[in-house]
């Protein structure tokens, strides 16, 4: 699934980069692409363990 979802993002950059050096630029096109880009993130981001995970942990 991980390598899925950096799949889906390299192509939303591949996309706004294109839209980026085109002559008519869509903004719909580049606004779509970066909110796959960042949903993509938000994904990868959610399952890396907090570095205060343990510190929490004694708290309670």
């Amino acid at each position: 699934m991980k390598k899925f979802i950096i799949l889906i993002m390299a192509f939303a950059i591949g996309i706004a980069l294109y839209e980026q050096v085109s002559a008519e630029k869509n903004v719909y096109v580049m606004v779509i692409a970066i909110v796959v880009f960042m949903m993509g993130m938000m994904q990868l981001s959610s399952r890396t363990p907090s570095k205060n995970q343990d510190n929490e942990e004694d708290d309670v």
